[in-house]
């Protein structure tokens, strides 16, 4: 049925009630102000009852709204005293003005015989179907307490404290717990760490050498040879480190070009060391295995065997102890000792790899006797000693000597060789007997080096074509006097054709001695490859500067 029927009062229709309602029957009625209603009735059958004081009269829907509380009207009522009661519920119209009068709609009226209103009943609240909201509760809460308006600010005030003491626990119980966690680790960080890593304790095993193993009575046996330990112990204190300084400035600041080594030769504080470790008029000073500091100067230098020695005043200086280089046996045990690197009395260890090596110098062309070894010998080691185990030195290290592009190839100049060099440049200054012809040459010994001559040239020489290539003059030697021209050659030596210069030297010091005469012929090549011939003559000058 279409619920707009019940809107317009039908008969057949039950008021709306909301299904969550319980019935009327079970529900109690104890209510103090119907109770007072109720006695406030007349008992008469028939009788005109009085209206509730918050009913408002009305005879039809359509009529003036009613004002709060009111009972709802005859649209929304069932017709007046035609049913007791429907399912429990009571009838709607109760207390409405329904054609004849008051006693039509019944208060609720039960047929009990006398035609009584009954007052037992409550009267349930109804709601509006289609605004789904109570009316008539306003009746049952006039006699109940007011509630009173709760303030938004003061409950929000409430709220915000409750959660920062709440806040403030949590931060408390977090401060707590972490440093109790930091103690209990502290406390317990011993058996923390046991518990960490193999459950299998390391076992490393350590131990001395025997009483007595570093005593030197064990670096020397019964003839007299020194362990390699034994050896480097006693010459070390024999080597020195060498600093070289281009100038006064840069010795005055300590800043050295570079540093080589020197072996001390006497308790005079005379050194021996190589030529090319030292700056012919730069400062120099030493600085001994203790880390004592003296200045040194030069009292000799011979380019052309690569030896110098220079003197300290000093006291306390150890010597070392000259060998006989000739006693060199191929597979021996040497060491080398040195600066390399600019580390201090560094100890390396090989063989004699061969004896009697001709090496000669990069910068004068001079061969010297030298020992092949297979002992690291690195740039700083030079001037440095070359020792066997019986703790003598029987070479000098020069690094000049070793290729770069070549492992275990280190040369020292044998002692032998060396020793009258230092003998003369000790007592002279220089070597005695040498010549100086005042010339510096490249000869025509290799591919590489006639390559050389035709760059400076700049054209390429006759085929047939031989000489050694006048680069320099010196001014001051007599042989600046003659025709002879530097990019001229010499070929000829008192009628001896040279090429190299072994050739030209040997040809010279096998006739002639510092104050002769020497004829040559010398050539002059143009770029067309026509060549010119001329004769000179020049005078042998006598060598002391070392530098030739």
């Amino acid at each position: 049925m279409d619920e707009r029927n019940n809107f317009f009062g039908s008969d057949s229709q039950q008021p709306y009630v909301p299904k969550h309602e319980k019935p009327a029957s079970e529900s109690s009625y104890g209510s103090s102000d119907m109770q007072d209603y109720r006695q406030q009735q007349p008992s008469g059958y028939g009788s005109r009852p009085t209206p509730p004081p918050y009913e408002q009269q009305g005879s039809s829907y359509g009529q003036p709204s009613p004002p709060p509380y009111a009972a709802p009207q005859q649209g929304y009522g069932q017709p007046a005293g035609n049913s007791p009661q429907y399912g429990g519920y009571p009838r709607q119209g109760d207390y409405s003005q329904q054609g004849s009068g008051y006693g039509q709609g019944g208060y609720n009226r039960q047929p009990n015989g006398y035609g009584q209103p009954d007052y037992n009943q409550p009267r349930r609240p109804v709601y509006d179907k289609f605004m789904y909201e109570p009316i008539g509760f306003e009746e049952l809460e006039k006699g109940s307490p007011s509630i009173e308006d709760i303030d938004d600010t003061k409950l929000k005030g409430r709220n915000n404290t409750a959660i920062k003491r709440l806040f403030a626990a949590l931060v408390i119980l977090a401060a707590g717990l972490s440093v109790f966690g930091i103690v209990h680790d502290i406390v317990k960080s011993d058996s923390i760490v046991d518990k960490i890593g193999s459950p299998q304790a390391v076992v490393l095993y350590k131990e001395h050498k025997p009483d007595g193993a570093n005593d030197d009575s064990n670096y020397k046996d019964a003839s007299g040879r020194y362990t390699p330990e034994g050896a480097a112990a006693l010459v070390r204190p024999s080597i020195v480190k060498i600093y070289t300084y281009a100038d006064y400035a840069g010795y005055s600041a300590k800043r050295p070009l570079g540093t080589g080594s020197g072996i001390v030769l006497n308790e005079d504080g005379y050194i021996v060391t190589n030529a090319h470790v030292l700056e012919a008029e730069g400062y120099h000073r030493i600085e001994t295995m203790d880390g004592d500091f003296y200045d040194a100067k030069i009292v000799g230098r011979d380019a052309k065997t690569d030896i110098a020695v220079i003197k300290v005043n000093a006291e306390g200086l150890v010597p070392a102890t000259l060998g006989d280089s000739d006693e060199a046996v191929v597979g021996e045990t040497v060491i080398a000792i040195g600066n390399p690197a600019n580390l201090s009395s560094t100890v390396t260890d090989g063989i004699v790899s061969a004896v009697n090596r001709k090496i000669r110098s990069d910068s004068t062309g001079f061969e010297m006797d030298c020992i092949q070894t297979n002992a690291e010998i690195s740039p700083g080691n030079s001037g440095g000693a070359l020792v066997n185990m019986y703790g003598q030195v029987i070479g000098i290290t020069s690094s000049k000597y070793v290729s770069n592009d070549l492992e275990g190839l280190g040369f020292a100049i044998t002692i032998n060789e060396a020793y009258p060099v230092i003998e003369e440049l000790a007592k002279n200054g220089f070597v005695a007997g040498r010549f100086r012809i005042g010339i510096h040459l490249i000869d025509m010994a290799s591919e590489s080096k006639l390559a050389t001559i035709e760059e400076k040239l700049g054209f390429e020489l006759p085929d047939d074509f031989k000489g050694v290539y006048i680069d320099e003059i010196d001014k001051e030697c007599d042989i600046a006097n003659t025709e002879l021209k530097e990019g001229d050659f010499i070929t000829e030596i008192n009628g001896k054709t040279v090429t190299t210069y072994d050739e030209l030297y040997d040809t010279i010091s096998s006739q002639f001695e510092a104050g002769d005469k020497v004829p040559a012929t010398c050539a002059h090549v143009d770029k067309d490859g026509n060549v010119r011939y001329y004769n000179i003559e020049f005078k042998l000058m006598e060598d002391t500067s070392g530098n030739y």
